[in-house]
């Protein structure tokens, strides 16, 4: 049950993020994101200047003056947004958990697919399908896949992406839009992940937080697997340990958005203490001038 600060919540997101939807990505959705071809709309009396190609000529045999079929766009399009909700989401250095962070992303996806007459559904998944919302339309479908990802309980803390792609594949029965987000901390899951390209527009959203790159020199610290429970302690006055850290975890950042690259998916990092909003601006943008070419 929804207590009133909940509700609260989830109503600043809404304003916050319908606000940047239609100051900074107003149109750029639909121009990223077309329809999946044309249908047809009605038949009218050529005039000059039609395209041939288009010419109804059983109409045109039938009245004995030429006809022509107006095609239009089939615009409807189904968003899927996946969310990870194992324990490493409910991690945050900064200001914000990368759950809530993913919250927010998901109400800007949302917001801008209902905006332009799309269905928008929601997967939550740990290392099982936790909650499945079936894609609809409408701005308070959008608010409950808000609340889902901001207060779903989930039963596990682990991570498995190849099961949560595997779902999706089994139940979107034609193209859609796919945004996964996540922090990526699994292994294994290529194999799903290049299937869900090929069927899909899959983009992919990396979730990081700060601390998760760069070590504090803060001395002695007891670190916690947010997964696995496992416990380390550090010395993160070390400035060499602090630095190959960092030279680490930036190599497996980009063997990580190389491998998702191959498979055919579009890639963006977000980091808890930078601008969400200017990352999917920037990917929208580059996006839009690659549809456009």
């Amino acid at each position: 049950m929804l207590t009133s600060e909940m509700l609260t919540k989830v109503r600043k997101i809404q304003i916050y993020t319908s606000k940047l939807v239609n100051e900074l990505l107003a149109g750029r959705y639909e121009s990223v994101f077309r329809g999946q071809g044309v249908e047809f709309k009605e038949v009218r009396e050529y005039v000059p200047g039609d395209d041939v190609r288009n010419i109804d000529w059983n109409v045109t045999a039938r009245t004995g003056i030429p006809h022509v079929k107006v095609l239009t766009e089939e615009r409807e399009l189904t968003l899927l947004i996946m969310v990870d909700a194992s324990g490493s989401q409910r991690f945050g250095s900064v200001k914000q958990l990368k759950l809530e962070l993913s919250a927010e992303i998901s109400a800007v996806l949302a917001f801008s697919a209902i905006q332009n007459n799309d269905k928008v559904g929601l997967v939550v998944f740990t290392d099982e399908v936790e909650l499945f919302l079936p894609p609809r339309k409408g701005r308070q479908y959008a608010l409950r896949v808000i609340r889902e990802v901001l207060y779903h309980e989930p039963r596990s803390r682990k991570t498995n992406i190849s099961v949560a792609l595997e779902f999706a594949n089994k139940i979107l029965n034609r193209k859609a839009i796919v945004f996964l987000i996540s922090d990526f901390q699994d292994e294994n899951f290529e194999k799903n992940f290049k299937l869900m390209a090929r069927k899909h527009d899959l983009i992919a959203c990396l979730i990081i937080d700060p601390r998760e790159v760069e070590l504090p020199n803060v001395g002695l610290v007891r670190v916690v697997d947010s997964e696995s429970g496992e416990e380390l302690v550090i010395n993160t006055s070390d400035n060499y340990l602090r630095n190959e850290f960092t030279k680490f975890i930036h190599q497996e950042l980009e063997k990580k958005k190389k491998t998702l690259l191959q498979c055919g998916a579009d890639f963006i990092v977000i980091r808890t203490d930078g601008s969400y909003i200017d990352e999917l601006y920037k990917f929208f943008r580059a996006r839009e001038r690659r549809v456009n070419r």
